[in-house]
Parts: structure tokens; sequence; C-alpha cells
């Protein structure tokens, strides 16, 4: 008979304990020791099976070749990914509740009707993926479903079909025989992954898991799972928004500066190559407290609109509030106005939005938002031609900022006519200036002087 140890796990990083105790001593969470019974009987395993016959090799005669990748018919996921799936890799894609990940999931099995795909649904059953399939396509597709969440049936099943790729939604479903604590717990997370991960890398089949989220926005289960796998792609937005913000936080096959943005309909979600005109395209001239800024996130650029509304604060104390930007950055900026300046804002209500449901975090955001919290204040528009990139010091100092030649060009693309840039920026602007205009301030003075003459 199998013994039987009894250990407490913490459910949040995954360190055990011989006894339950209130705090972690490794993640300091309070309350999350669980009692589980973990089986010694049967034999556990490595990450990856290694032949016992393997030989170190010196690096200069390790062959060096490109890794063979599957299209996955969506060019912003090839995007994020690098190319494409790599064969054998092991992709974790996580996001809150309603973001689209099975969505995305499915889509792309739809996708590739090409291909063999074995999609596996423990959280809804097949009549449910039919009709998702069916109002995403229509339906007709070669696509294996599978409502299973025991996770030998799964691979059992795998390696009778041998589909070219596999799709788990989702990893907190799954259980295995050898762990006897319950679906979504850290040991189950944690085995799971790693089986799946040597079923990827034995028999070179792209696997994709789909990982549900904490209430902190990290993904649920051990910090162990995002070790385990290849690469990380993270679903970020708002549901009541449309628009929708793929991430790459880890990728050993690509750049993790890339993203890419979707948009929720009801057909699924759609491709956005250009956001900017996207979300430049609800511009009505003739507004005060509108600036638009050429923002960029990872190596993508992008315009946005940035909205601010100041108005006298009606109950004696001023609210500072901002949807998509940091409030403690605008917080500074109001701060910087007051003393550099001399705008006094301190009795004022300052509200801040980022059109679109977007939540940027690019220093270059400050002069657009100064400019339209100026303009609100003084309820002068600024030209609808015109916009920003540059960050603000605490002195009041117009900042350079990285990448401003992608700025520039993206801004001369969509035929704006004017861009204030920091003083120190573009030096040799010629090779990357055509059809726009660059005004370049210092201060924050010279920025109010040149846009409310």
């Amino acid at each position: 008979m199998a013994k039987i140890k009894t250990s407490y796990v913490c459910q949040n990083c995954g360190v055990e304990s011989a006894k339950w105790v209130g705090r972690c001593p490794s993640c300091g969470e309070w309350n999350t020791y669980v009692e589980e019974r973990v089986s010694q009987g049967k034999q556990r395993h490595g990450l990856v099976e290694v032949s016992r016959s393997a030989i170190p090799q010196p690096l200069r005669e390790i062959e060096s070749s490109n890794e063979r990748r599957m299209n996955t018919g969506i060019e912003e996921l090839n995007r994020i990914l690098g190319g494409g799936l790599v064969a054998g890799s092991l992709v974790l894609l996580g996001g809150e509740p309603g973001i689209g990940k099975s969505t995305l999931a499915l889509q792309m099995a739809l996708k590739l009707n090409h291909l063999k795909v074995l999609y596996v649904s423990g959280e809804e059953s097949a009549r449910q993926v039919k009709l998702r399939a069916d109002r995403l396509t229509n339906g007709e597709s070669e696509c294996l479903i599978l409502n299973e969440t025991l996770l030998d049936n799964i691979l059992t099943q795998a390696q009778n079909t041998e589909p070219d790729l596999l799709v788990i939604d989702s990893i907190q479903t799954l259980y295995t025989d050898t762990i006897d604590s319950s679906p979504g717990s850290v040991s189950q997370v944690r085995e799971c992954a790693v089986a799946l991960l040597r079923y990827a890398k034995t028999t070179g089949i792209p696997v994709i898991i789909i990982g549900h989220i904490t209430k902190d926005g990290s993904i649920a289960g051990p910090k162990v799972l995002e070790h385990i796998v290849d690469v990380v792609l993270q679903f970020e937005g708002d549901s009541n928004y449309m628009y929708r913000i793929l991430r790459s936080i880890k990728n050993r096959f690509g750049s993790t500066a890339e993203l890419g943005i979707f948009e929720m309909q009801s057909v699924g979600l759609i491709e956005v190559p250009n956001p900017s005109e996207i979300l430049l395209s609800h511009r009505d001239a003739g507004l005060s407290g509108v600036a638009i800024s050429a923002s960029m996130d990872g190596s993508r650029s992008f315009l946005i609109e940035t909205q601010a509304l100041v108005s006298t604060a009606a109950y004696g104390t001023p609210q500072r509030s901002s949807t998509g930007y940091d409030t403690r950055r605008l917080n500074m900026i109001l701060a910087v106005l007051e003393k550099r300046a001399g705008f006094k804002l301190a009795t004022k209500d300052v509200f801040l939005n980022l059109a679109g449901g977007l939540k940027v975090t690019d220093p270059a955001m400050d002069m657009a938002v100064v400019a339209a919290i100026l303009s609100s204040n003084f309820d002068l528009p600024i030209p609808s031609s015109v916009c920003f990139a540059a960050e603000v010091g605490l002195s009041g100092e117009i900042r350079q900022v990285a990448r401003v030649d992608q700025r520039v060009a993206e801004a001369a693309k969509l035929g704006f006519e004017k861009i204030y840039i920091s003083k120190y920026s573009l030096k040799d602007e010629g090779k990357f200036v055509k059809n726009i205009e660059l005004v370049r301030v210092s201060k924050i003075e010279e920025l109010v002087r040149a846009l409310f003459k």
C-alpha cells in the first residue's frame, strides 16, 4: 500500500511546511497554507526526460538552427510569439475572467483547419464549445474537442490522436491521481504542468495552456508554473471596453517587447493592425481638454487621445481621478504645474482619462497630460493636428524619451502637422522627419507660451 504523506502547502508560492503556519515565511502572505495529502507510491520524474547515455558536448560542436514554427493564423499572435509557435513549446495564456482567453484559443484552433488540433475543455461541455465555435466561424472545422479533466486520460487521447497542437482550457481544472489534493491546488497545478512539459518536449508538439489569474493580477498557482513554461502571454484590458492587449511577459524564443491589440466583437477577437487610427477616429475639433500623445508600449508605437477635465471643487476637497494613467504621477504633474509654472490647481477637481480603456505607463505621456490639463483649465482647444511626446521632470524641465524617431514617424503617417518634443531629442532630425514640424521645448513655460500664446 502506498504511503501517504500529509503536508501543508502555501497556495501562493508553493512552499511546503510540516505544520500549519499563519504567515508564509517565503512570500509573507497570511492564511495561505492548506493541508494536502501527497501520495508517494508512484515514481516521480523530472521536468524533461533525459537519456542516460547523454554526454556533455562542446558548445562549438552543437549545431544551431532556426526553430521550426507553426503559423497560428493570427498575425498579431504570430508577431508576439516571434513568428509562430515553436515545435515542442509550452505556452501559458493568462488573463481575467471574460477577457477572451478561451475565445482566442478556440479561434486559433479553428483557423488551423489544415492541422489536427486537440482542444481539451475542462470548464465547458462539448456542446458549449460548439456554440462558441458556431459564433466564431461556420463551425465545420475538423478541430477535435475533448471534455476531460483527468490528466492521464488527456495524455492517452493525445497519444492516440497524435495532434499537431494541444490546447488545455484550463490548467486549474486538471488533476492527476498521483496527488490527492483537489484540482487547482499548488501541487496539482505544478504536477500537471510538469507532465504537459514532458509531453511537449518528448513529442515535439506545441501545447497551449490557459491559466486563471488572482485578484492582484498575477497568474494563479505556484510561481514555478511561469518558470516551467517557455512562453507567458497575458491578456490585459477592461471587460467594459472593446479593446484587449495581449502582452508577452516571458518568451524563450523571441522578444518580450511586442504586444498585440485586439477588438472584441460578436464574431470573436478582431486584430487591430493599426490601433492609432481607431483610437483617434472619434476626434472632434474645437473641444478643450484633449491632447494627443505619441506613446509606445514595448517596441510598438501608437497615438492615444488624452482627455482632461478641470473644474472648481464643489465640496472644498478637490478630487484627483485618472483612468488608464497612474494617479500618483498625475498628482506629481499637478504639483509641478503649481510649484514651477504658477498654476493654482490645488482647489480644483482634475479628472484624466485615456480613450479606449487602455492603460499606459509610458513617461512620454507627461507632456500630453500637461497640455490637456492646461487646455481644460483655460478652456482653450488644442489644434487637432498637434501631438506630444516628452517627459516632465520635477523641476519643470521637458526631458527626452526613447525612440523619438518612431513616435515622429507614426505621427507623420497619420497626418499630424506638428509634434512637441524635448529640446534634446533628435539632433539629426533630417534622417527621420518628413512632412511634420518639430517644436522643441525645454520647460513647461515654453510649452504654455507655444500652445496658448
